[in-house]
Order: structure tokens, then C-alpha cells, then sequence
């Protein structure tokens, strides 16, 4: 699914959060959104999920203008230990994700088991969220929101609460999952590191109002992995890059 993006602006009150946005987001394409904190990642996301009306502008999704939440969308938060119910079973939490399409019983199984081999619990339905592990838990909301079979996944830094090795596991495991669902990612982070490993492209936004300071195509090969891909120079390059222009701001640096 392409995602069109035709100068979308937000304000909340009296406050501008993001200023004109334009960008284009190809099928199958991996961008993530980057900048300092305020500068409106988190509100063009949601933007994106139709969960927030646009001040000005509009989002498309395949030429279709996007007026509210998206058959073919599926959004994933930070905080799993909120967008998780704890008082579902794993197999139930999933289930949720299918509520609006309800699918036979039998479909909506296979899409169940599929999503948590794919994520590496298959033997959790079973299970409540709060007897798994932090990294653990965001698999399980990852693998929710692959039960909806989306084209587009929107991620809202959701990394930031494990730790730095859980982390690499699930930068590594939205790659694979990149790869088998054929999904469209967009991915809000505040690590320079993590945009430039996962992304085929970087969006850099300025501080609020948010504007595209860069368009960044990250010419990485492929198949990346933590050790191999981080060690070439052109990460480093890359990374040094990314890392100026959000910096930019506070240091006044040139562009």
C-alpha cells in the first residue's frame, strides 16, 4: 500500500505541532521518522492511523483519502504494558485485532497461530501477558497487530521500554517480518542507530512545528544484521549524518 502524504499540518490549540508535510511512501518501503523530542512524530503517525483529524492537508493510502481508521492499517505503541489487556489470555488479546472484519473462526485461528510463530511465542496463547517477560509482551502487540493481515504498520517507538538486547532481537525480528508479510512500515524512533539499520529511507523532522529538514535514502545492502551492517562504514556515515541534522537545532550547526 503507497502512502501519500499532501501538506498535512496539525495544531493543537493555539500550539502549530507540525507545519506542511509532503512525502510519498512507496509499497513495500520501510521510512522511518526521526528528530528532537515535541517536533511531532508521534502526531504524524497518528495522522497517518486516522486516529487524529489533519488541520490542513490530507493522507492517502492508494489514492484513498484518509478520513478515520483505515481497513489495512495496524498501529503498534510503545507502552505494551497499556495497549495490552491483562486480563485477556495472549490467544484473546490477538483475537481483538479482528474484531471489526470477523473472520471465520477457523481463519481467524490460522492468522492467531501464524502471528505468534512468526513473532516466536507460539506456545503463549495460553498465557496472560503479565506472565511474559517485557520483550516478550511487545511481541505479542507486534503479533496483534499482524493479525489484522495490515499493508500498512505503524510503529510508535516501540522499542523504547526493552532493553538494549531485547531491542536488537526486535529490530532483527521486524526485518524478518518485513520480509514475510510484505508489509509497509513506518517507524518513529528517537535512536539515530535504529533508523539508519531498519529503514530505506529516514524522514528527519525539524523541533515543533515539525517540518522535513531531510529525505534521507539509506543505501544499505541487504540482508542487514547487527554486527555486519553497524561495523560498515557507511552506516557510520550515515548515522553521523542523521545525527547532525537532528542535533542541528540545538547546536545551530549548518545544514
Amino acid at each position: 500500500m503507497e502512502i501519500t502524504i499532501e501538506r498535512l499540518a496539525k495544531r493543537y490549540g493555539d500550539r502549530p505541532a507540525l507545519d506542511p508535510i509532503s512525502a510519498r511512501i512507496g509499497q513495500g518501503e520501510f521510512v522511518a521518522v526521526v528528530g528532537p523530542s515535541g517536533c511531532g512524530k508521534s502526531t504524524l503517525l497518528m495522522l497517518l492511523a486516522g486516529l487524529l483529524p489533519a488541520g490542513e492537508g490530507r493522507v492517502l493510502l492508494d489514492e484513498v483519502p484518509v478520513d478515520g481508521p483505515p481497513a489495512g492499517v495496524s498501529v503498534v505503541f510503545q507502552d505494551y504494558a497499556r495497549s495490552l489487556f491483562p486480563w485477556l489470555t495472549v490467544r484473546r488479546n490477538l483475537a481483538l485485532a479482528a474484531v471489526a472484519e470477523r473472520p471465520a473462526r477457523a481463519e481467524l485461528e490460522h492468522r492467531i497461530d501464524r502471528a505468534l510463530r512468526s513473532v516466536g511465542l507460539p506456545d503463549t496463547a495460553a498465557r496472560f501477558p503479565w506472565q511474559l517477560s517485557g520483550g516478550q509482551q511487545q511481541r505479542v502487540a507486534i503479533a496483534r497487530a499482524l493479525v489484522a493481515e495490515p499493508r500498512v504498520l505503524l510503529m510508535d517507538e516501540p522499542f523504547a521500554a526493552v532493553d538494549a538486547q531485547t531491542r536488537a532481537d526486535l529490530q532483527d525480528l521486524v526485518l524478518r517480518l518485513r520480509e514475510e508479510y510484505g508489509v509497509t512500515i513506518v517507524l518513529v524512533t528517537h535512536d539515530v542507530d535504529e533508523s539508519v539499520y531498519l529503514a530505506d529511507r529516514v524522514l528527519v523532522l525539524s523541533p515543533a512545528p515539525g517540518r522535513v529538514l531531510r529525505d534521507l535514502v539509506v543505501d544499505l545492502p541487504a540482508p542487514r544484521g547487527q554486527l555486519v551492517t553497524k561495523a560498515l562504514p557507511r552506516f557510520a556515515e550515515l548515522r553521523a549524518e542523521v545525527f547532525r541534522l537532528v542535533m542541528r537545532p540545538v547546536d545551530g550547526a549548518a545544514p
